[in-house]
């Protein structure tokens, strides 16, 4: 077997994270790892003392990739759209990598380095505070995670089957923009959700009309 000093930490992660796509957090296993990158399982505990601490560089790791997901979803865009874009981009993340998703959302331990953690929830207020300005920032980001984390949990529970409207993401959205928009802004937003909603129906209406001819 290749000596200890051949691998690294990175290496570790990037194997651990493939194992997650294959058996998911519960099957997650140092020996497993080891066995798979050909190293002795000492290899491993030089660079994580245990499952746990493994988890926590998965959460972080989780973290770093949702982050990059959600700053290249929002690059460019004017604050709403930019809100919009980053909810899809976090609703596929959290579909296409549900393991590693998982792990991001299980209990960690306070001492974990939580970097990437840290820095993706620093971007998502970053963001919320182009609508809601610096005083509501905070708690307006914690809704609208609160309200995406819930869609991605129901969606995987599938609790709802097939009576789960598609509307329901976007109509969601809308409220919560309704929500935090700020001081003298409601209105405005009010008036353009609804007229983005008309037109919606004006185009489904003459869709429908196409359809008959």
């Amino acid at each position: 077997m290749p000596y200890p000093s051949k691998t690294d930490r990175q290496t570790i992660l990037s194997a651990a994270v493939r194992d997650l796509v294959h058996g998911g957090i519960r099957e997650l296993s140092l020996r497993k790892i080891a066995a798979s990158l050909d190293l002795a399982p000492n290899a491993i505990y030089r660079y994580f003392s245990d499952r746990s601490a493994l988890e926590d560089a998965l959460a972080n790791e989780a973290a770093r990739q949702l982050e990059l997901a959600l700053r290249k979803a929002a690059g460019g865009c004017e604050p709403v759209n930019a809100i919009r874009k980053m909810s899809s981009a976090y609703i596929e993340f959290a579909s296409h990598n549900c393991h590693l998703y998982e792990v991001m959302m299980s209990l960690h331990a306070p001492e974990h380095d939580a970097t990437f953690l840290q820095s993706l929830w620093a971007f998502t207020v970053e963001q919320v505070k182009r609508i809601a300005g610096p005083a509501r920032a905070a708690e307006a980001s914690v809704a609208l995670w609160a309200f995406l984390h819930g869609a991605v949990a129901l969606e995987a529970a599938r609790v709802l089957g097939e009576r789960k409207p598609a509307s329901g993401i976007e109509f969601g959205l809308d409220a919560w923009l309704m929500a935090v928009s700020t001081c003298g802004q409601p209105e405005a937003l009010r008036i353009k959700l609804t007229k983005k909603k008309a037109n919606k129906k004006v185009s489904a209406g003459e869709s429908s009309v196409r359809s008959r001819k």
